[in-house]
């Protein structure tokens, strides 16, 4: 079983950066897809990105296109999740989530593992 472990959330102002990163151990992420979700005060969990197991394809929820982007480095069994121009509509807790398929983890279905999230603040 894979556990997965978050990190890099803060306090930010709008318009700047962050970069998440969630490490996994007891498993390699390699054959696992992995994605990224986060779920904002008074509202349900979101899909935000998803990545396959090589880094070759990704996708993104609208809302993000042409500000995050996800990557991972299956050597140091870690994926990230680069944050550019934020808005205080960003603000939320962000989870880290490993799947079989790319097709389950863009639908949010049967995920293998989850992350217990960070917390990411964007003020204006």
């Amino acid at each position: 079983q894979v556990q997965l472990v978050e990190s890099g959330g803060g306090l930010v102002q709008t318009g700047g950066s962050l970069r998440l990163s969630c490490t996994a151990s007891g498993r390699t992420i390699g054959s696992y897809a992995m994605g990224w979700f986060r779920q904002a005060p008074g509202k349900e969990r979101e899909f935000v990105a998803v990545i396959n197991w090589s880094g070759h394809t990704s996708n993104y929820v609208d809302s993000v296109k042409g500000r995050f982007t996800i990557s991972r480095d299956n050597a140091k069994n870690t994926v990230y999740l680069q944050m550019n121009s934020l808005k205080s509509e960003d603000t939320a807790v962000y989870y880290c989530a490993a799947g079989r398929t790319y097709s389950n983890v863009e639908k949010n279905l049967n995920m293998d593992a989850w992350g217990k999230g960070t917390l990411v603040t964007v003020s204006s």
